[in-house]
């Protein structure tokens, strides 16, 4: 017989704050009391009236000297009003992840745009949400109220709506409402405010349930959160039960049970989950007692002459692929199963054993009439390591497995034969790695749990601890040697529209979009990918708030660089018009520069306007006839190239004619070609 008890069973983040809240201000000798049940568990409002904290209905109740709580589903902006108007001390204790929904709706009104809120009318939460719209707000509970609701609301299609969600809104529910919505209003603003412990406690629940012969939910009945809890398990679990207290639970259930989930709502107090364990293990061991009773007397009675269970040594003497032949000095022949060879499935028999190995065995079953024997090394194994795991669970010290597989809510390590379970979220640095990947790799973790249960052995085991202390290692050693100018290898970790962030061992660098390309990029996907390796230097440090700017163009890719190294001045260059203004061009001499061909110097003759020569995409030949590389320009020179049989248009009274050398005719404006506005970096 099993137990799991769900990790998120309990307190959620904003109940356990509220709850302290009260209990830090009763234990300073304060008058406390709370607007409506400070949780929905009538248990724990029975504890605090014990101690004198009573909960009110309406905040002109409150006892001029004492200081109310606002619970964590909050309150209409009205009753904050009224607290005001009285005078009144209060302490508020509303969940932050509720007060961001009231930010998000009172923004809604202000903007005039109706919202539209998912979850029970009635709930407190809601109606505290419904108190902060300043204008037009809808509720529903569900895709089929909410297909109702979308014919009833005068708006147009593309309208905009708000649509926020109670926190404690069904995952599945939510995703179906998503769809509705989308289709309707095109321009809706959606905010996912279901909170993450809330779909995490109804995701465990669901995977728990699903391999339970017995599922037991604890919680208030007037819990929203219970509610659905118990709503998913029962549709996974037929035999699925909701108790507020050990008292309701029915121990003939648990007694025929072979597996026993537990999860309980986010207002249930760690105390009433530990007394129905508690109650749980006291009929599992009532129980286990007369099965274990039982199987010894038959087997006492039938298989006196049978050896099972009993220790042997044996020699090795051949392998196959599916079977390990030993001699154990008995008239039977004796045989391992591939699968009683070694807990971690990838292993094959020759990997485990070799010919002429002693190894120390089972007795697992033996039959007489085929004149066999069935043994086992692995549970030989697990035994053994299960005792240096008790002995290892009070180290906290780091130890070296392979991780086997992935399984439900995380990966099975192989430590000494023992499986060793490590829960997603212990199992990486970030929730966002695959842990297929983990598959077959060596990996160093600790131990977080050792215990067991009757027959039921728990090994639970953390990686993402060991590598917290080996990133902090990491990061640790970079700032003792990181300096600006100083090169690294590091990984791409994260790309924003602004630029890349990358993994330098522990510590993590940004290189802005500019520092990507020396041409004009609009994303950084445009150069560098999730996961690319990449040659970095560190070109800034802000030692106050530890951020590092990192450079990565190649210095040789330069184009002002290649332009001065290949292109000297009185080259002719085959370059493109990209841009044309009112005083010239602008024609791409090499990818990443542009020069400027003034007006003046487009043709023989004198033009009203570029575009009458020249259009954007033509294919010219052109001279570069000067470079400021401080200034990052150049200017180019159509007519330098072009013949000189055609004298040149009559100066205007604006122009100054200038002979040059090679008996070129030029002509200078008021704006001189050096001077006209040339494309920089």
């Amino acid at each position: 017989m099993s137990i799991r008890v769900a990790e998120t069973a309990g307190f959620c983040f904003g109940v356990k704050r509220a709850v302290d809240f009260v209990y830090n201000m009763l234990d300073e000798g304060k008058k406390v009391c709370t607007l409506g049940p400070i949780i929905h568990n009538m248990e724990m409002v029975r504890e605090l009236e014990e101690r004198g904290c009573n909960a009110i209905d309406r905040v002109e109740d409150c006892d001029a000297d004492a200081t109310v709580v606002i619970r964590s589903h909050g309150v209409p902006k009205s009753v904050y009003d009224k607290i005001a108007e009285l005078g009144l001390s209060y302490v508020d204790a509303t969940c932050p992840f509720v007060k961001k929904i009231h930010k998000i709706v009172r923004e809604a009104g202000s903007s005039g745009v109706p919202v539209l809120i998912a979850g029970n009318k009635d709930h407190p939460e809601i109606q505290g949400i419904m108190g902060h719209c300043e204008g037009e707000c809808y509720t529903f509970n569900s895709d089929g109220e909410l297909n109702e609701l979308t014919g009833k609301i005068p708006l147009e299609k593309n309208n905009d709506v708000f649509v926020v969600a109670q926190t404690t809104f069904s995952k599945k529910e939510w995703k179906k409402c998503l769809k509705t919505v989308k289709k309707v209003y095109t321009n809706a603003k959606i905010f996912d405010t279901i909170c993450k412990a809330t779909s995490e406690r109804q995701e465990e629940a669901e995977e728990i349930s699903s391999g339970s012969d017995l599922m037991v939910v604890i919680g208030d009945r007037h819990s929203s959160n219970t509610a659905k809890l118990y709503d998913i398990c029962k549709s996974k679990c037929a035999n699925t039960c909701l108790i507020e207290t050990a008292d309701e639970l029915d121990k003939n259930l648990v007694s025929i049970s072979r597996s026993i989930g537990v999860t309980a709502g986010a207002s249930t107090p760690a105390r009433i989950i530990k007394e129905v364990l508690d109650t749980m293990s006291e009929e599992i061991k009532s129980s286990e007692t007369v099965e274990t009773e039982s199987f010894e007397a038959m087997l006492e009675e039938n298989l006196k002459n049978l050896n099972t269970n009993e220790r042997v040594t044996g020699t090795v003497i051949s392998i196959a692929p599916n079977e390990v032949i030993v001699d154990v000095g008995r008239k039977q022949s004796g045989f391992i199963p591939a699968d009683e060879l070694s807990n971690d499935p990838t292993l094959k028999p020759e990997d485990v054993v070799k010919v002429g190995d002693e190894v120390e065995l089972l007795i697992m079953k033996t039959n007489d009439a085929e004149g066999t024997i069935m043994l086992s090394k692995r549970r030989v194994d697990a035994q053994k390591g299960w005792e240096e795991l008790q002995k290892l669970a009070e180290s906290d010290e780091v130890l070296t497995g392979k991780v086997a597989s992935v399984v439900k809510g995380g990966v099975i390590v192989v430590y000494n034969d023992n499986r060793v379970f490590i829960p997603a979220s212990q199992a990486t640095a970030s929730r966002d790695e695959n842990l297929e990947d983990l598959v077959g790799q060596e990996v160093q973790f600790r131990l977080i749990e050792v215990s067991q249960r009757g027959r039921m052995r728990r090994v639970v085991g953390s990686i993402r601890s060991v590598l917290r202390e080996q990133r902090a290692a990491q990061r640790a050693s970079f700032w003792e040697t990181c300096e600006v100018g100083k090169h690294y290898t590091g990984v791409v970790k994260s790309l924003t529209s602004y630029g890349a962030f990358v993994d330098l061992g522990g510590v993590f660098g940004m290189i802005h979009i500019s520092e990507l390309s020396w041409t004009h990029i609009k994303n950084p996907s445009e150069v560098v990918a999730v996961g690319d390796k990449v040659e970095v230097y560190v070109k800034d440090i802000n030692e106050e708030t530890k951020k590092i700017s990192l450079g990565y163009k190649d210095p040789d890719a330069n184009p002002w660089e290649i332009l001065r190294r290949d292109y000297p001045v009185d080259t002719v260059v085959d370059a493109t018009i990209v841009g044309l203004t009112t005083f010239g061009a602008f024609a791409n001499v090499i990818p990443g520069i542009d020069g400027l061909i003034h007006i003046s110097q487009i043709a023989n003759q004198r033009i009203e306007k570029p575009e009458d020569v020249l259009k954007i995409g033509d294919k010219v030949k052109a001279k570069i006839i000067a470079i400021d590389f401080d200034k990052k320009r150049v200017s180019l020179s159509i007519r330098a190239l072009l013949p000189v049989d055609e004298p040149a248009a009559p100066a205007e009274e604006d122009e100054v004619v200038v002979a040059s050398t090679e008996d070129e005719v030029v002509a200078s404006t008021e704006t001189p070609v050096e001077e006209a506005p040339a494309v920089e970096e």
